[in-house]
């Protein structure tokens, strides 16, 4: 009778080994679903609250107006980095995952070459595209990142980018309703709509 190979790996082990590779394979083809409902809208309501701001400012597309703007970028920022990682948190996911770090690098590069464009373009006196370039940008980068989250996310995206496209040919007493619009309407309505369908 043959005894067992002492060099025979345990039953055990493998099984770990097979169930480790398969959770990490789940996990790096799953999408990332930490896109927050109620930090977006918290984003609208700032943003609505800068587009009034900006819009009482006697001289659009520069001094107080860009920094009101400004300001409200890195607080939407803040707001959405927060919330993105608390409901992560509460889901039991890490924002390191291999979902979101593929949402991070299809996200930043819009994100990044508006950043560019604003510096330019505040420098050289062309200013009034801003609105447009903020708009197109952002929905770029949520529709390219939102390719890898629930389907709400890249609609979204479209919907800013067609905002921006108005943006582009809207005089300029348009500007700040449509960066309203943009900002803070469709933040809220779909962050609503996340919310509720997506859990928070």
């Amino acid at each position: 009778m043959r005894q067992p190979d002492d060099d025979a790996p345990d039953l055990s082990v493998r099984a770990m080994d097979n169930l480790r590779y398969i959770r990490e394979t789940m996990e790096s083809a799953g999408a990332f679903t930490a896109v927050p409902g109620w930090g977006g809208v918290a984003m609208g309501v700032t943003a609505l609250l800068a587009a009034a701001a900006a819009t009482l400012q006697p001289f659009p597309f520069e001094g107080i107006w860009l920094r009101i703007w400004l300001a409200e970028a890195a607080l939407g920022t803040l707001i959405g980095g927060l919330t993105m990682w608390h409901k992560a948190s509460r889901g039991q996911t890490s924002l390191l995952s291999a979902p979101g770090r593929r949402f991070v690098l299809a996200y930043a590069p819009p994100v990044v070459v508006g950043a560019l464009l604003t510096l330019v373009l505040a420098r050289t006196g062309q200013a009034h595209l801003l609105p447009a370039i903020w708009l197109l940008c952002y929905g770029a980068a949520v529709m390219t990142g939102g390719a890898l989250s629930v389907r709400a996310v890249p609609v979204m995206g479209i919907c800013f980018m067609l905002t921006g496209l108005v943006a582009l040919r809207a005089p300029a007493a348009w500007q700040d309703p449509l960066l309203a619009a943009g900002f803070g309407g469709l933040h809220i309505i779909f962050g609503i709509y996340i919310a509720r369908r997506h859990g928070g």
